[in-house]
């Protein structure tokens, strides 16, 4: 039998004890996460010594050639769109930018234009290897259309998978500040309620009991400064909900300030395209170095107008 014509051709000689073919590959060639390998294996893409592999579980052996096959990654049905990116970091693995309020992240009904992603498409064109097989960008994680902040975004399969583990791990850590309503009187504290979607107005979420189908969410807080009758607060995330730092803050009677679904619709004298919230640090393990990078975002000019504000107001 004649050995596939690869459209991407790679070649792999095993030159080490014998081991699981995923496994194996997954450690030789660290473009592909192992996922993504076996999807590869499933899909007849590999051979071993000119025979097709049946298996994953299939062990290979010193002096075994094992072909395969990349398909080219698959178009995603969305256009590039060029726009400015405030980047943060950038290599072949991944990228990390400072988002503006107003951008949404992932395009979605009503939002299909205009988006992150449509940037990225742009930005990053071919250096994108593609995520489970389609070219695109890996968002690990997300921000609110009107938060703003660092965002880290993967660019290959091996990288995606790895930036995901992390913060399933809570090994990568994300510090916002945010302006809100009154002043507490501890210096810092720890909101460890569950946030489920709200029983009456379903585009919301809220805190919700487990046993009622929320889930854990623990966010810890300390206060940065003092502004009044306001406060500039440090939050910290411990787990990743929808809206957990508003639905929280709000939850303590401290909601975000110009916060449109969980603030208090007190006006505060200030034009603010968003909430008072930005992704202020971000710390993560380089999914091939796996050097610890921490990046720093600087905030918005309109955040910055209102710290200024609030400090001439108290009197600071």
């Amino acid at each position: 039998m004649n050995s596939p014509v690869l459209n991407s051709p790679i070649t792999v000689h095993v030159q080490s004890a014998a081991d699981r073919l995923d496994r194996y590959l997954s450690e030789h060639l660290p473009d592909l996460s192992r996922s993504r390998i076996q999807k590869l294996i499933e899909q007849g893409q590999v051979w071993i010594n000119g025979q097709p592999c049946p298996s994953k579980k299939v062990a290979v052996r010193v002096g075994d050639r094992v072909d395969i096959t990349i398909p080219a990654v698959a178009p995603l049905e969305l256009q590039a769109e060029a726009m400015a990116l405030d980047i943060l970091y950038e290599d072949e693995h991944l990228i990390i930018l400072n988002k503006p309020i107003g951008l949404v992240v992932h395009p979605a009904p009503g939002h299909a234009e205009g988006t992150l992603v449509n940037a990225l498409l742009a930005h990053c064109g071919d250096q994108l290897a593609g995520i489970g097989g389609v070219q695109r960008p890996g968002i690990v994680h997300r921000l609110d259309k009107d938060t703003s902040g660092a965002i880290a975004i993967a660019k290959t399969d091996r990288a995606h998978q790895h930036l995901q583990a992390q913060f399933k791990a809570k090994t990568a850590r994300r510090e916002y500040l945010a302006v809100v309503y009154g002043a507490p009187s501890r210096a810092t504290g720890t909101i460890d309620a569950a946030i489920g979607r709200h029983p009456i107005d379903r585009k919301k979420m809220a805190v919700i009991p487990e046993d009622k189908g929320g889930r854990r969410a623990i966010t810890h807080w300390q206060i940065r400064e003092r502004l009044g009758n306001f406060t500039l607060m440090l939050f910290q995330l411990e787990t990743g909900r929808t809206h957990q730092i508003r639905v929280h803050s709000a939850y303590i009677g401290h909601p975000v300030v110009s916060d449109p679904v969980y603030g208090s619709g007190r006006s505060i004298g200030v034009n603010l395209t968003g909430q008072a919230l930005h992704a202020w640090k971000l710390r993560l393990q380089h999914p091939v170095s796996e050097q610890w990078l921490e990046v720093t975002a600087p905030l918005p000019p309109e955040f910055l107008t209102l710290l200024d504000i609030l400090r001439r107001r108290a009197g600071i």
